[in-house]
Formats: structure tokens, sequence, C-alpha cells
């Protein structure tokens, strides 16, 4: 087994997780990432390079997790960083979708979690991605406040059933320099303005996060925000 870092990242193919990914293969770790589609996802693995490897996985289907991550000997640093995106009011409520959400970022990831346990050490730490919509909630964001607020709850009780593995999770407002956000502007200056900071949140910003809450042994069951003050207003 290597001396290097073992790293999957749960959802890197794009945004935050791929960001995260690169920069682990850039420092030489081993990385795995995940997505939806093979094709896609090992095209990805291509691009950041190193010693990255893709693997097909849908978090919708959660009894498929452990199959699909079967030949992943050891895991040193986890992120799950997989979404569904879900425009979804009470009013004009679609079942189907929020449930497809749901699963993903709740079953799904503890189904993660259950799969790789028994391949992480007492040294290993798990971070998962949630998002400040639990704080915030707009119009459309029932189902996406809902899932957010869950994994605030889930990283609770992930850190006291998995010790003395580390769980924590981040919780960024919107980030700028994603592809979902790249081409909204209004949003990413209303972002912008809202934060005391006066800049934006950024995918560097949140891999610098993330690398914190996995290289700390003292952070733990620990919701971070990264908003730049927006929450204090």
């Amino acid at each position: 087994m290597s001396d290097r870092t073992q790293v999957v990242v749960i959802g890197g193919t794009s945004g935050i997780g791929r960001h995260f990914a690169q920069t682990c293969a850039d420092r030489g770790h081993d990385v795995v990432i995940t997505g939806r589609t093979e094709d896609r996802t090992k095209g990805v693995a291509d691009e950041i390079g190193g010693r990255t490897r893709g693997l097909a996985l849908d978090l919708a289907e959660p009894e498929r997790v452990a199959e699909t991550l079967a030949d992943v000997e050891r895991v040193d640093w986890l992120v799950i960083s997989a979404l569904d995106r879900d425009f979804n009011t009470v009013r004009d409520y679609r079942p189907a979708a929020a449930t497809r959400l749901l699963t993903v970022k709740l079953t799904g990831y503890t189904a993660v979690l259950h799969a790789l346990a028994p391949r992480m050490s007492d040294d290993s730490a798990a971070v998962l991605l949630g998002g400040l919509a639990s704080h915030r909630p707009y119009p459309g964001s029932t189902t996406v406040t809902t899932a957010n607020g869950g994994i605030s709850a889930l990283v609770r009780t992930l850190a006291v059933e998995l010790s003395p593995i580390r769980v924590n999770a981040l919780h960024p407002s919107i980030v700028a320099d994603t592809p979902f956000w790249s081409d909204k502007p209004a949003a990413r200056e209303a972002a912008r303005t809202r934060a005391l900071t006066r800049r934006p949140v950024t995918t560097e910003d949140c891999t610098d996060a993330i690398t914190f809450l996995l290289r700390n042994r003292s952070i733990n069951g620990v919701n971070l925000n990264i908003d730049g003050g927006d929450v204090l207003i």
C-alpha cells in the first residue's frame, strides 16, 4: 500500500469537488473521483492527471454505492460533494425531484460513509458539502434548504458513530467561479455585496477550507460556514 495520501472525492467532476481533486493530484496524492457517467468521469480524471482515476457513481442509487467503491482499498481523506439541483416550491411541489435530491444528499452521503468507513483509519477524516441555503432559504429552495439542514445534523451523528474518524461539513454561500453560478452575474453580485468581505467565495476558498477541516486533528463534528460573513447580517 502506498504511503501517499489516499483521497476520495465523491462528486469530483466539476465545481468544488473537481478543484479540490485537482489540488490533491497536483500535490502528488492518489485521488479517486466519482461522477454520474463513466465516460465523463474517466475523462475528467485524465484531465486532472497525476495519480487520478474515475469511477461512475450516482448517489441517487445508494444501493449501488458499496459495489462501485469496492476496489477502493484505503481512504485517508474523503470529500463528499455530489449534489443535485432542485428548484421546488411548496405551492408547486414536485415530489420526484425532491426525493432524488434528498436521496443524493442524505441517504447517498450516508451510504458512502457506510461503504468506506472500514477502509478508513483512526487518522482519517471526511468532509461533507452542504450549503448556506440551510440558513438563508429563498423561493424555490424548499428541498435544498431541507437537504443542507439535514447535512448539518448528519455530520454530528457521523462524528459520534465513526469516532475516532473525524467528520465535518462545509457550507458555502454562492461560489462565484463554479459552472452553475459563472453565468449568473446578478446572483454573484448580490452575494458579493452581502458579504462583509465585499468579495465572492471562490472554489479556491472552499478547497482551503476543506483542507483545513481534513488536516486539523481537533476539528470534529463542525459545520463551517464559508460566506464572507453573510449570515451575520
